[in-house]
């Protein structure tokens, strides 16, 4: 298996080579397709308005047929002329011919006359390859020949060459236009030729209330097969296989009789959710049942009714989910135990077997490992080899368990369940995509080389607006070793590429990727107005700032895209990128309106009134990609209520965050606030004010705010102690807030000068006087040391000074895998756990004391995944001995819901430093699968804060 990786991801790289600087119309694939000057012997697929004639055999499969139609349309859609798709003998100068292997009459023609050579996919699932060949038949001069393995291969085969030409898997679920083309060619002289890693991949449709039921209700009027037909032909441009279909309100086998055919002749794999046994929906109990969901009370019942799954659904493609929980997605009583769960899949094996006619372990079957059923399996609970074992996610997005070394080994395999969308606590999110690329990338990353391959499904709620993490997370699934971590970045590249040219793809990718990463911080649903630090570090004013740089930077792409383009763009990257900014900035506010109000300033009544503009811009939004983006189609998508969350479920309306208003006198009234503090002049600390230590290294100035606790405006003027002391604004007018900047002319500062002051006037004799402290070049620091600024030194994982690794072991940079910037991971995340560490991180850090220091290290919120007592670093300073640290020491669930909300987790470990100047905190790997993100030196100043301190300086 490994050498097979390793030969296509040598493939991949070199086919990646060859088409780095050409348009990417399918993401990293071998290009099959020219628009202009074609080598010689390419197919001319449509050139000087004639189409080359689509060949599919009669005989082959309905589904095959079908995406031939599409191929058809989409060749249209490109070129403005719809080629002929015909059944018969194929003829003609260029020509395309499509079908399967051994169910195509006409490819096997070709492969017994030894024109087609199918022996890199024979046998293969859901192999597919595409060639072009000379003379293939007779009467045929060149053809393009795309063949499958078998039917999805096919399928496959088809949509990759109408995604080269132009046409996105999204071009009717998210309105993407494909660009116009005067001509077609095909050159594949060597067959180009794929298949996945990952057996079954699909999405699960759940949570869809009230967005995509009331979406489903107005356009098709129930979740029926006019509806599925658009989620079928997605799931199979995106090359996925696999569906759970929605399941709150509707059951897919009994709403429409038609939606189980479909289902089969699409070729997709129909199954049920985690809950959900015997291929019936959990409605259909509601609807049919009789008596208890409990198989010691009701047993006959129950029988009879998963007996009636299997049969209605005998003739169809599945996956059958096993076992059993609590009726409505919850825990079985107490009174369950191991042994009837045990007999309930017995029971249901036998039912298997009867009603299919063969041996109940030839039909593909999973148990899904959720919540408490993974207890069941830890205390003993087995079900037959050949399932399929589904591990789960915590439901935000951390995989709870992975196989051993000995569970690999069974016939059935594992797979893994994850969430992009969750109902439950400790908050629920689902209004839109909060799951950054990179950390799907890592977890996924560690299922594949787990042997988690048989089964990915991914809970991606009302599937709008997860386009971009379904398709990486199909895209990864289909074959991992394509996309190291080192091309994340590429990937969204491609991406943006291939949905809106290569003009603005750079800057589209990068709004895409900081967007999902900010909303990775914290999820929208649990912002507060306190959750961004309104004073320390400036947090939320810089928070505000990334998010609103974004929201302008798609405003501004979308004034200069084609108008045919700007209504997918809205859709994948504006209406994200805005909505996530407003929210943002929403509770900022709010949370800047208290701690104003507090403080008596007139601005809190502005702050509140710019609440409500928010809260309106919010609702606007909403309207906008209801009512006018693609005149109107995608009305009650975004109808999912994301703010005043109050508990773990959502509440009934939006609700605006509280504000505060003061009554403020007439006459003005100076006040005067300086940077990370507070405290205000005047109040009990006022004449205490102290702004921060002016910084040589950085020369980064620092601020004071004078403001009005009245409504009549006032003059203030600004004096130093010191000519070298600049301000900005030494005087002028206040009529609400005015931030004054202070600089230093470091040249002019005699060495022995440790602070100056300022002191600011104002009406009424108003007079308070700062203190200005200043912080020299730190002497003896070695270049490259990050330095102690304010008592902390502050370092992003991916900023180490020395990496150590032994032979066959390597450390791995993860890019924008972490709630500031990259992240840090040991590799093969499979390793076992290492006793004696010897792989190790160098920090170089400049510390200005000895004494007891603090390390805050900041990782990944990653499940203890293997049996054991948690996964483990170590920490050391120098030559001290390596201090082992279990990020899982604490296995409460509170523990486990701050770390979800928080998106990582803060471990901290103490240590005593002998004396002040240079030193080497060294991070060590212990147990594979830990991801460092930051670490945090807390020298005695560190903060409150959400993200941590900034990065500190380096020496030069």
């Amino acid at each position: 298996m490994r050498q097979k990786l390793i030969s296509v991801a040598g493939a991949f790289l070199a086919a990646a080579l060859f088409c780095c600087t050409l348009p990417a119309h399918a993401l990293g694939q071998q290009r099959l397709v020219r628009f202009d000057s074609p080598p010689a012997n390419a197919v001319v697929m449509a050139q000087a308005g004639k189409a080359a004639t689509l060949y599919v055999d009669a005989a082959d499969h309905a589904g095959v047929l079908r995406a031939a139609r599409d191929l058809q349309a989409d060749i249209g859609r490109v070129t403005g002329v719809t080629p002929a798709l015909q059944t018969g003998a194929p003829a003609g100068a260029d020509v395309i011919i499509i079908g399967t292997v051994g169910h195509s009459p006409l490819i096997d023609r070709m492969v017994a006359a030894g024109t087609l050579d199918v022996a890199a996919i024979r046998g293969k699932w859901e192999g597919w390859q595409v060639q072009t060949v000379l003379r293939p038949l007779p009467g045929v001069e060149r053809a393009l020949v795309i063949a499958g393995s078998d039917k999805r291969g096919a399928i496959y085969g088809i949509y990759e060459l109408s995604e080269q030409i132009g046409v996105s898997p999204w071009y009717w679920w998210a309105d993407v236009p494909p660009p116009k083309r005067a001509a077609l060619y095909a050159y594949a002289p060597s067959a180009a030729h794929d298949a996945p890693v990952v057996k079954y991949r699909g999405i699960f449709l759940n949570d869809e209330q009230p967005a995509l039921t009331g979406w489903v209700q107005q356009t098709y009027g129930g979740y029926n097969h006019r509806f599925y037909e658009k989620v079928f032909e997605l799931l199979l441009r995106l090359r996925a296989n696999y569906l759970w279909p929605a399941m709150w309100n509707s059951a897919f086998y009994d709403d429409d009789k038609l939606n189980g055919k479909l289902a089969d002749d699409y070729g997709i794999v129909m199954g049920t959710s985690h809950h959900e046994p015997m291929m019936r929906a959990q409605k259909e109990w509601t609807r049919q049942g009789k008596g208890p969901w409990d198989y010691q009370k009701n047993g006959k019942v129950l029988h009879k009714f998963w007996t009636g799954g299997i049969e209605n659904t005998r003739n169809f493609e599945k996956m059958i989910t096993i076992g059993m929980r609590g009726d409505g997605d919850e825990p079985m009583s107490e009174e369950s135990n191991v042994a009837l769960l045990e007999r309930i899949v017995d029971d249901q094996r036998a039912i298997i077997g009867q009603e299919l006619g063969r041996d109940a372990a030839t039909v593909p079957q999973m148990w899904a490992l959720y919540k408490e059923v993974q207890d069941y399996y830890e205390k003993g609970m087995r079900v037959p080899d050949d399932v399929t074992l589904l591990w789960c996610d915590d439901n935000w997005g951390n995989i709870r368990r992975l196989p051993t070394f000995e569970e690999r080994k069974r016939a059935g395999g594992a797979g893994v369940y994850y969430h992009f969308d969750y109902v439950g606590g400790p908050r629920s999110y689902k209004w839109l995509n909060v799951t950054p690329l990179p950390k799907i990338w890592e977890q996924m990353h560690l299922a594949w080389r787990h042997q988690a391959d048989r089964i990915w499904i991914v809970n991606v709620g009302d599937l709008k607006p997860m386009e971009v993490p379904i398709e990486f997370f199909l895209t990864y699934a289909w074959n991992p070793a394509a996309w190291p971590a080192e091309r994340l970045p590429d990937y969204l590249k491609l991406w943006a590429t291939r949905e809106f040219g290569p003009q603005h793809a750079d800057d589209i990718a990068d709004i895409v990727a900081s967007y999902t990463r900010y909303n990775g911080r914290r999820k929208p649903e649990q912002l507060e107005p306190n959750t961004y630090h309104v004073v320390n570090y400036d947090e939320a004013e810089r928070v505000t700032a990334e998010f609103q740089a974004i929201a302008a930077r798609a405003e501004k792409i979308a004034a200069q895209l084609p108008a045919g383009q700007r209504d997918a763009f809205f859709q994948l990257v504006q209406y994200p990128a805005q909505a996530s900014a407003v929210v943002n900035q929403l509770y900022a506010v709010a949370g800047r309106n208290r701690l104003y109000a507090v403080q008596g300033r007139t601005s809190t009544n502005d702050l509140a009134n710019q609440a409500r503009s928010l809260f309106a811009q919010d609702a606007e939004l909403t309207r906008r990609y209801h009512q006018d983006i693609s005149g109107g189609k995608w009305n009650h998508m975004m109808s999912q209520t994301h703010l005043g969350y109050t508990y773990w479920n959502q509440p009934p309306r939006n609700v605006m965050p509280a504000v505060s208003e003061v009554q403020a006198p007439l006459a003005a009234d100076m006040g005067v606030a300086v940077q990370g503090n507070a405290q205000v002049w005047p109040g009990p600390e006022g004449d205490k004010l102290t702004l921060p230590a002016l910084d040589e290294m950085t020369d980064a100035p620092a601020y004071l705010e004078v403001f009005n606790r009245g409504r009549q405006p006032f003059d203030y003027r600004i004096t130093t102690s010191a000519p070298w002391l600049k301000i900005d604004q030494p005087a002028g007018k206040v009529e609400r807030d005015r931030r004054v900047h202070v600089k230093v002319r470091w040249a002019d500062v005699p060495r022995e000068v440790d602070h100056a002051t300022l002191t600011v006037q104002g009406p009424n004799g108003a007079r308070v006087t700062i203190k200005a402290p200043l912080r020299r070049v730190v002497k003896g620091a070695v270049a490259g040391d990050y330095i102690e600024t304010g008592g902390v030194v502050s370092i992003e994982a991916a900023s180490f000074a020395k990496a150590v690794a032994p032979a066959g072991r390597q450390w791995l940079t993860i890019p924008g895998h972490g709630r500031t910037q990259s992240a840090v991971t040991a590799l093969p995340v499979d390793a076992a756990a290492d006793a004696a560490p010897q792989m190790r991180l160098d920090y170089a850090l400049h510390l200005q004391s000895a004494g007891q220091v603090v390390v805050h290290a900041t990782l990944a919120p990653t499940q203890k995944f293997q049996p054991g007592a948690g996964l483990r670093y170590a920490v050391s300073f120098d030559d001290e001995p390596p201090q082992l640290v279990n990020m899982h020491a604490d296995g409460s669930e509170k523990a486990w819901e701050k770390s979800v909300s928080d998106g990582a987790v803060v471990i901290t470990s103490r240590h005593t430093i002998a004396k002040a100047g240079h030193h080497t905190l060294k991070f060590w790997a212990v147990d594979a699968g830990v991801v460092l993100q930051k670490i945090v030196v807390d020298a005695g100043g560190l903060k409150d804060s959400y993200l941590g301190p900034p990065e500190s300086p380096r020496a030069r």
